[in-house]
């Protein structure tokens, strides 16, 4: 079937409130192809009425990028952000679309309400001012009807054709999606105040949606995607240092704040208590000093500390000469064998061992 036979039959299926079949005869359209603005902004429209707040700003979003001056577009995703809460980027969205629908009641209307919402956010909520009523034109009323009344559709879950995972760290969130092998053209991902948009549609295979509301809000500029060869890698940048517990949002409690570890102040190395008690060397030092002083020795002991003493007390001169004769003395030792006693007693009888007998002696008894 064309494409224009599944977008007429689409816009039937709305007008008899059966948006299901029009979003999925929407589908078919686009899949069929060409893929126009008016098929996104149209699916986007069904969404809304559905309930699919996530997947009609995606298809707004995509509109938005086929045609970056339809008014309807931007009016429709603005519409779905207030109702996730995302008041900023519906702002952003209706200022901008309002600049090409010059004197459409209904940018200015959801816009005020847009302004009170963030300003109630604040705390600052202004005081509301009555104004007279404004004829509604018939696309006026669908519009409205989109966001008021809307009775959303509960559809069974089904199994995610990709599993995907998150961790936190102290800034961002990093979620991964498991996707193998998919071409990077083939994946859109959309970041806003508090939501998040995946859309990876490869030709031929069944296309994969993942549009959750998340925990806490990001920062849309600073987030970043890469698409890998064995998977999608998704890192949020956190507007608040909070720990996510889940990523969707799904009613959740305000988040514990993260727990950042920060350095503790350097403390006193602790001190132990020791049987050990200190020690004064230069006491104990003294004190071995006096004790050899005063030491009384026996025998050779008594005359190697007396020859020794000698020297030590001797001045330069007198050590000179000792030093010279004792290098005498070994040699002359030295030139016949110990054995010899005639050698030894003829070196004693000499008048140089007579002249340097006590520091011989005291170098003798020592070696």
């Amino acid at each position: 079937m064309a494409a224009s036979d599944l977008e007429s039959k689409a816009k039937e299926a709305f007008v008899d409130d059966d948006f299901e079949l029009a979003a999925e005869l929407y589908t078919q359209a686009i899949e069929a192809g060409p893929a126009t603005a008016d098929l996104y902004a149209d699916r986007a429209q069904a969404h809304i009425k559905l309930g699919n707040y996530t997947e009609a700003v995606a298809d707004a979003n995509k509109a938005i990028e086929l045609d970056p001056t339809m008014h309807k577009a931007y009016y429709r995703k603005g519409a779905a952000c207030i109702k996730l809460e995302e008041y900023q980027t519906a702002k952003a969205a209706l200022e901008l679309g309002s600049s090409y629908a010059s004197g459409d009641s209904r940018f200015t209307r959801l816009l005020k309400e847009c302004e009170e919402r963030i300003a109630e956010e604040a705390n600052q909520a202004p005081v509301k001012t009555v104004e007279p009523p404004v004829a509604a034109t018939v696309e006026d009323k669908e519009d409205v009807a989109n966001m008021e009344n809307t009775q959303p559709v509960v559809e069974p879950p089904s199994k995610p054709k990709y599993r995907h995972d998150f961790y936190n760290s102290a800034t961002e969130v990093v979620l991964t999606i498991f996707a193998k092998g998919v071409p990077a053209d083939c994946v859109v991902i959309d970041f806003g105040e508090q939501m998040l948009s995946v859309s990876i549609e490869i030709p031929g295979e069944e296309p994969y949606h993942f549009q959750p509301r998340l925990f806490s809000k990001i920062i849309p500029d600073k987030c970043k995607y890469q698409v890998l060869s064995t998977k999608v890698e998704i890192r949020l940048a956190k507007a608040e240092q909070v720990t996510w517990t889940t990523l969707d949002y799904s009613g959740r409690p305000k988040a514990l704040p993260q727990k950042i570890n920060t350095p503790a102040e350097t403390a006193p190395r602790p001190s132990y208590p020791s049987s050990k008690s200190k020690k004064d060397w230069d006491k104990l030092e003294a004190e071995v000093k006096k004790e050899e002083k005063d030491e009384k020795l026996d025998g050779d002991a008594a005359l190697n500390k007396f020859f020794r003493d000698i020297y030590k007390d001797a001045d330069e001169d007198m050590r000179r000469a000792m030093m010279k004769s004792f290098v005498r003395i070994f040699s002359l030792l030295n030139a016949a064998p110990w054995t010899s006693y005639f050698r030894f007693t003829q070196l004693i009888e000499s008048s140089l061992v007579l002249t340097t007998y006590p520091f011989f002696w005291a170098c003798f008894c020592a070696g």
